[in-house]
């Protein structure tokens, strides 16, 4: 009978990817706290402590913590973090920001818990790779020969009333690169790194025929939008819209199965609304 192998060291699976990523930073980990959410099983939470650092995983389920000589604290993202403001050095949300439906209001609870410079890391579903476009265009689905669209039948994955009024939501709220970039700058992160997990084959497959078309349309609405957006500086449309542009035209982003991004916090998610331009008219304005 075949032996089964683990989750973190099996190549198919997220978890294999941040074993190795938190293996190869351990120094950065060291001695550090760090948040695990939504912590599942526990797995990261392990290999957190097997590093040095001093893991905090917390789940709205923790039922399912596995890990002896551990707690799973309880905790509900509507509700926020159980922790003070800015105490921990990193926060580790692996397969979770696409269960939530406020996402921002996630990115900004993440903002509040840790400190200036802190880490946030980031791995969710591609929704960026060429499969789960066509998917989309062909069935709104993530996978269009084998998953239906989102339905009250087959997208509620966990609700326990005697544990919580909460619904866990399966892949209701999938996000892709640039949405996720964008609410993340909007809570006070900057992208540091994005990180290649393992090539989508039906991706790979897809690729020639439509990165042509990807490269040329990104290139022109990049020009468009530095040529006649003149409410910012050169300077600051070149960066963020050069940001978009090279993620958007990332073949890695295109063919890749996961989205894994480094973020660090630049600045409390309250300090970000003081450096936006509206587009629209303030009131009163005529």
């Amino acid at each position: 009978m075949k032996e089964s192998i683990p989750y973190e060291d099996n190549p198919k699976s997220i978890k294999y990817y941040v074993k190795r990523y938190l293996q190869s930073h351990a120094d950065l980990f060291k001695g550090k706290d760090v948040i695990d959410f939504p912590a599942g099983n526990g797995i990261t939470s392990k290999i957190l402590r097997e590093i040095g650092a001093n893991p905090i995983p917390m789940d709205l389920f923790p039922e399912y913590f596995e890990i002896p000589g551990m707690e799973c604290v309880r905790a509900n993202i509507h509700e926020g973090l159980p922790m003070v403001h800015k105490s921990v050095d990193g926060l580790i949300c692996q397969e979770g920001i696409e269960h939530f439906s406020d996402q921002f209001g996630a990115l900004k609870e993440f903002n509040r818990v840790l400190k200036l410079n802190g880490l946030l890391l980031i791995m969710t579903p591609n929704y960026s790779n060429l499969h789960a476009r066509v998917s989309y265009l062909l069935n709104e689905s993530e996978r269009f020969n084998s998953i239906l669209p989102p339905n009250e039948l087959d997208s509620i994955w966990m609700s326990s009333q005697k544990i919580t009024d909460e619904i866990y939501f399966g892949h209701i709220f999938l996000i892709g690169i640039q949405k996720l970039r964008a609410l993340a700058r909007l809570s006070g992160f900057s992208v540091k790194q994005y990180h290649f997990t393992r090539v989508k084959s039906t991706s790979l497959f897809l690729f020639p025929f439509f990165y042509p078309f990807i490269l040329l349309t990104s290139w022109l609405a990049y020009r468009k939008h530095m040529r006649k957006k003149s409410d910012f500086d050169y300077e600051t449309r070149k960066k963020v819209y050069g940001e978009i542009f090279r993620f958007s035209i990332n073949p890695r982003i295109l063919i890749g199965g996961n989205l894994m991004v480094e973020f660090v916090k630049e600045m409390d998610w309250e300090e970000v609304s003081g450096q936006l331009k509206s587009k629209q008219k303030g009131f009163g304005i005529t």
